[in-house]
């Protein structure tokens, strides 16, 4: 591997790392500091660490994969987030970030929900940070996948350790990941993402561009036509795409008011009146983002049949091509967007499933009357063990990124987007409506892949997860609230 790769690699591992020490000399020194960042994020941060922390490797390996295999009909995933992304930040954030304060200063979501629903507390406190617990651990499995295959891919046989260049490639992205994450918490994270998702958009901008009209690209004449030439349907956003089929893709957009790592950024904008201006930078960083792995995915296919390239794993179509047609420098930089990506979402994660485990655990079983120093403490210990958890689950090397995001983000959908929405918006919810709720969601999930109904349901396509398991948790919570009226939690909610 050239050296020009490795200089720009370091110097991305450097300055991740640089800024971990910088946050931890200025949030760390109490837990709403550590696990918040004391509310003080500015539009800029916060629109692009929700960005980024949302994005991960999905955006440069999970999507451009399923745009090289399935063509067009794949982007209306993107579509579904897209529109599921503007829905939060419209509907949730403004209101999420007042209710917080509003509800005894909450610091996590299962603090929240256990302050709007003060009769069934302590449940609601265990039962989401068991859910948000177990399925980070899995979400967060599919970073390191992608780090992985990214060392895997790229670095074969450079790494000597002893280990697969596969297992090589996760030590590595763990390593970084916790090394700013256990030092500097939630300052630290939304400062990297808000460097990491400049260098995704960036890339996603170039690799297309370079794919299309550099030297063996064509342009967009010449790569129609031969996406034509191998299977017009690829070309096609509707050709073999059942109703079921849409629908499972444009519904991955109901996951985003469910999703703990992204919606605790609205938590901690420095202000109300700053919602807005996050949003409106959110929206642009993400659209152009989308475009671009879109774009990768569809026009690389093309690309690399034209050039005769053998792609056995088309999530790694963004690294191969990455390799092919830059300077060693350059490429370097491409990788790091990639390590972005990963790391941007993994630390988010990583922090969230601490955060429950600390305060949702620790402090409310354990310590009731643990010190501020004793917390951040044990926050750091809890985000390198779920970490160390989730590379035992990334182990397998045959994972696929895409398939892991899917099952845990349908699984947060599930379980916490209609409850947020419904705690948030409607005054009738209670306690035992929100515990049901989030038991129904994410029950439903579970017994949906367990089933394999996500890829085969009624001798027909599979039905995404997501789908039964947001409809069985808003109607379980609408029901439950009706049917157990608490006129102690029918708090009005005017915003």
């Amino acid at each position: 591997m050239a050296t020009g790769v490795w200089i720009s690699l370091f110097a991305y591992f450097a300055l991740m790392i640089a800024i971990g020490l910088y946050a931890m000399r200025k949030s760390t020194s109490t837990s709403e500091g550590y696990i918040l960042g004391g509310r003080s994020l500015s539009p800029q941060v916060a629109a692009l660490s929700a960005g980024a922390s949302d994005m991960s490797g999905w955006l440069l390996l999970g999507l451009p994969g399923a745009m090289f295999a399935s063509g067009l009909g794949s982007a209306w995933i993107g579509i579904g987030l897209l529109v599921g992304a503007f829905f939060n930040w419209l509907l949730v954030a403004p209101r999420l970030r007042e209710q917080t304060v509003h509800y005894g200063n909450a610091i996590t979501i299962p603090a929240f929900l256990a302050n709007r629903f003060p009769t069934q507390a302590i449940p609601l406190r265990t039962v989401s940070a068991i859910v948000i617990v177990v399925f980070f651990a899995v979400y967060t499995a599919s970073g390191l996948v992608a780090g992985g295959k990214l060392f895997e891919s790229a670095f074969s046989g450079v790494i000597n350790t002893g280990l697969s260049d596969y297992a090589t490639g996760i030590i590595i992205t763990l390593g970084v990941v916790l090394a700013y994450t256990v030092v500097g918490g939630f300052m630290a994270v939304s400062m990297t993402d808000f460097v990491q998702g400049c260098i995704m958009m960036l890339a996603l901008v170039i690799m297309p561009a370079v794919v299309l009209f550099g030297e063996g690209g064509g342009g967009f004449a010449q790569a129609s036509q031969t996406l034509n030439e191998v299977d017009p349907t690829l070309l096609s956003w509707t050709d073999g795409l059942t109703l079921i089929g849409w629908l499972s893709a444009v519904t991955w957009g109901l996951g985003y008011f469910g999703q703990p790592h992204i919606i605790v950024r609205f938590m901690a904008i420095r202000t109300l009146k700053d919602v807005p201006t996050a949003r409106n930078i959110g929206m642009s960083w993400m659209l152009i983002s989308l475009i671009g792995a879109v774009s990768l995915g569809i026009f690389g296919r093309a690309y690399a049949v034209r050039n005769g390239m053998n792609v056995e794993d088309p999530e790694t179509i963004f690294i191969l091509l990455a390799d092919l047609l830059f300077h060693p420098l350059i490429t370097g930089f491409l990788f790091a967007a990639l390590l972005a990506a990963v790391m941007s979402t993994i630390s988010s994660q990583l922090l969230v499933a601490s955060s429950s485990l600390t305060e949702d655990f620790y402090r409310l079983f354990l310590r009731k009357e643990a010190s501020e120093k004793e917390i951040v403490t044990v926050g750091r210990v809890c985000v390198a063990l779920v970490g160390l958890v989730a590379a035992v689950i990334a182990s397998d090397p045959g994972s696929q990124v895409l398939g892991l995001v899917s099952n845990a983000w349908a699984g947060f959908g599930a379980a916490f987007g209609p409850l947020i929405i419904l705690s948030l918006m409607w005054s009738r919810t209670n306690g035992a409506g929100a515990i049901a709720g989030m038991v129904i969601g994410a029950l439903t999930v579970m017994i949906w892949i367990s089933l394999g109904w996500n890829g085969s349901f009624m001798g027909g396509p599979g039905v995404y997860e997501i789908i039964p398991g947001f409809i069985a948790a808003f109607i379980a919570i609408m029901v439950v609230s009706s049917v157990t009226a608490d006129a102690g939690e029918y708090q009005h909610i005017t915003r």
